[in-house]
This record gives C-alpha cells, sequence and structure tokens, in this order.
C-alpha cells in the first residue's frame, strides 16, 4: 500500500502546480483582452482620405471603409467630363479605402501577434482566444478592365412602351 501521507503530498503538490498554471492562463488571458480591447478602439479611430493624381478629387472613409467626405475642387467640373470625373471620384475612393484596410490590417496583425493562449485545448468546446479576433480584411484595388462607360440611351429608342424586346405580338 501506498502511504497515505505521500499521496496527499503528491496531490497537493499537482493541486498547487495546476493553480499555477491556471493564474498564468488567466494572467495571459486578461493580458490579451486588453490588448484586444485597444486593438478595437484603435481600429474604430482609423479614418483615411485619399486625394485624385489631379486633385479634383479628395475622398474621406472611416474604418469600416465607408465614405464619410467627398469634395470636389472649384474647378473640377470644367477640366473634364462627367463619366471621366465619376472614374476619378471612384478610383478616389477606393484609395482611400484601401488605406483605411491597410492600416487595419496592420492594427489587426498586432494583436494576433506573439503567444496566445489556447483555452480549447484545454476545455472541449471552448471557443479559441485566435477565433475571436476577427481576419484582416482584404485590401481593395482600383479596376485595371478599361470597359466603356455605360451607353445611354439611343436617340431612335422609343419612349412609348419601353424596350422593342419586352414588346409583344411582333
Amino acid at each position: 500500500m501506498t502511504d497515505p501521507s505521500g499521496r496527499r503530498a503528491e496531490l497537493e503538490a499537482r493541486n498547487a502546480a495546476m493553480r499555477e498554471q491556471v493564474d498564468s492562463l488567466m494572467s495571459e488571458l486578461h493580458r490579451k483582452t486588453a490588448e484586444v480591447r485597444e486593438a478595437q478602439a484603435k481600429a474604430m479611430a482609423i479614418t483615411a482620405s485619399a486625394t485624385s493624381r489631379d486633385g479634383s478629387v479628395t475622398a474621406r472613409v472611416d474604418s469600416a471603409g465607408a465614405l464619410t467626405s467627398l469634395e470636389f475642387s472649384p474647378n473640377a467640373f470644367e477640366r473634364t467630363t462627367p463619366d471621366k470625373l465619376a472614374r476619378v471620384a471612384t478610383e478616389t475612393v477606393i484609395a482611400a479605402i484601401a488605406k483605411s484596410r491597410t492600416e487595419l490590417n496592420d492594427v489587426l496583425s498586432s494583436a494576433q501577434e506573439g503567444p496566445s493562449i489556447d483555452l480549447s485545448e484545454m476545455l472541449p468546446g471552448v471557443p479559441s482566444l485566435a477565433s475571436l479576433i476577427p481576419q484582416p480584411p482584404p485590401v481593395p484595388t482600383p479596376p485595371t478592365s478599361t470597359q466603356p462607360p455605360p451607353r445611354g440611351r439611343a436617340a431612335d429608342d422609343d419612349d412609348e412602351g419601353g424596350s422593342v424586346m419586352e414588346r409583344g405580338g411582333w
């Protein structure tokens, strides 16, 4: 038989080691949670702006990439056609979104760095902390296709009755 006092000392030592491990995990969890909160606050504060090469358009976006401001220079409408100005405005907005996303990716990647605790290894069914940190969004790139602008209605289109293709009885 084993000595009861020896068994008790062994269990107490294992219990102390487990408590130390849990304390270490909790400390790491608190540290990581604070890092995630800080990263979230930084991410929410991100704004970015871009100005077109010719200076005719300036776009500002928030952390989600939503357009918050679109400004045209005083002579923007005099120097170009509506189609070209629309294309420049679109490219400028995409450039601002790309800046915002790049900054967001930097903030999120710093939150994902370093050793991380993974409670899912110890407790089945518990999500890992890494799965709670969102993946960085893709950085948009300006369209590379040079498709012609959409055509307007032709002069010979019928105003009454819509498209010829939609009419019945012919």
